[in-house]
């Protein structure tokens, strides 16, 4: 009888354990490894207002980052944020698309600012800096952890980017994206994104390091068309200034054919290289 018991006990046993084969023994939840994507935006020279100048800032920056995603068709209520007063760290919900984020979500978010900036003084215009990139991103005590929310800070904080924002001073918006984004969605040209309005930037910050492609929305032409300070040399670039014409010693041949190399893709670039003798 004992044994028959037993058995009895040691088949409904197995038979819990085979129907739940993902229970995990220790009861602790399997942490979300899914790739999210994840943007922060910054205010340029936040400092610089007085304490209601910088209420004023950040509900601003609240109101323009929320409609630019209505008129975009996102959800931004269903957006995980982290506000950190002139900043605004978001993960967005799985499946969101790159596309639309990449596409609309910018666009809309540089006509706001336009709009707001052409009815304000100089002194009280705001300027942003949005950094996006995509990958595991997962919550934490203080906010979110993974490779993806360090990637946008690095990149929102990047020389490169705050050095072109203050050079363009008709744009009201810096967008760089991670070079995952710019080869997987940007270089696609679809939902109306133009891969030739970006240049690529290398970013190396503390232990970061990467490339990441950089756009001035409704910049004036001028400006689009003056250097970037920390630009490197080998993506698209303006005519040379009068001043720097009969200054280059020799010629130098770019091939690009690989998506690292650039915009330009299967050429040949000729470029003049300013002080090339000797080399």
């Amino acid at each position: 009888m004992q044994r028959r018991q037993l058995s009895t006990l040691i088949e409904q046993v197995m038979v819990h354990m085979t129907s739940h084969p993902t229970a995990r023994p220790w009861g602790k939840p399997r942490p979300d490894v899914t790739s999210r994507l994840c943007l922060a935006a910054d205010i340029e020279q936040y400092s610089r207002f007085d304490t209601p100048g910088q209420r004023a800032a950040q509900a601003q920056l609240a109101r323009v980052l929320r409609t630019a995603a209505e008129r975009s068709g996102l959800d931004h209520g269903r957006w995980s944020t982290q506000p950190q007063g002139d900043l605004e760290f978001a993960v967005l919900p799985p499946g969101t698309s790159e596309q639309l984020v990449l596409g609309a979500y910018v666009t809309h978010l540089a006509a706001e600012l336009g709009g707001y900036n052409a009815t304000r003084r100089p002194a009280e215009r705001m300027r942003l800096r949005l950094a996006i990139d995509i990958g595991v991103a997962t919550t934490a005590a203080l906010g979110f952890s993974g490779p993806a929310p360090i990637a946008v800070v690095r990149y929102l904080n990047a020389p490169e980017v705050k050095e072109a924002l203050a050079a363009a001073g008709s744009a009201s918006l810096a967008v760089v994206v991670s070079d995952r984004l710019y080869q997987d969605v940007v270089r696609s040209g679809f939902h109306g994104l133009a891969p030739e309005h970006y240049r690529r930037i290398h970013v190396r910050h503390k232990e970061f390091a990467g490339y990441g492609w950089l756009w001035l929305p409704g910049a004036d032409p001028q400006d689009a068309r003056a250097p970037w300070p920390g630009v490197p040399e080998d993506g698209p670039r303006p005519p040379a200034r009068v001043e720097e014409q009969g200054q280059s010693s020799f010629v130098q041949h770019d091939v690009h054919g690989t998506a690292v190399q650039g915009v330009i893709h299967g050429s040949i670039v000729h470029r003049a290289v300013p002080g090339g003798a000797g080399r």
